[in-house]
């Protein structure tokens, strides 16, 4: 038996790019940042490791992507490895290691966000602010589709951003 599966939580290191392939369908790719910290055995130290991970979304998973992630944001990506290889225009055989997204999970909300200013919405009184609740990150898996008896659009304000 065999597996290929990645599971990634990181934040993004540039904005999603969308391009459509020759068939018409989207694909958007975009950096992943993580992060590995251990102390030291020896100097009992913190260590900080950083992995730079290239991630592929397509269809409604690269729409998604491009709609709502921005560099910074940070995101649970689901999916499996692929290397490709091409050769350069001098001749030289390059590789790419990418992860190919089978699902993502939209982080919290930027907590860096600048705060509104007086010409955006205006700011409710401390009393009537909604408490956030903890609530589960809804899952996006690649293919969704709504049925057609219940066609559904995603709102804006049903997003946990």
């Amino acid at each position: 038996m065999n597996l290929n599966k990645a599971f990634v939580l990181g934040n993004l290191t540039r904005d999603p790019e969308a391009k459509n392939l020759p068939s018409g369908q989207i694909v958007a790719n975009f950096g992943l940042a993580t992060n590995r910290i251990w102390k030291d055995r020896n100097t009992g130290q913190q260590q900080k490791q950083v992995e730079f991970h290239n991630i592929v979304t397509f269809g409604k998973l690269a729409e998604i992507a491009q709609q709502y992630l921005k560099r910074g944001s940070m995101v649970l990506i689901e999916g499996r490895i692929q290397t490709r290889s091409w050769e350069s225009q001098d001749g030289v055989k390059k590789y790419r290691t990418e992860i190919i997204a089978e699902t993502l999970q939209l982080g919290p909300k930027n907590q860096n966000a600048p705060a509104p200013t007086a010409t955006s919405a205006p700011q409710e009184p401390q009393s009537q602010k909604k408490e956030i609740k903890d609530e589960e990150i809804p899952t996006i898996e690649e293919g969704y589709a709504p049925s057609s008896a219940r066609e559904e659009e995603i709102d804006v304000k049903d997003l946990p951003l």
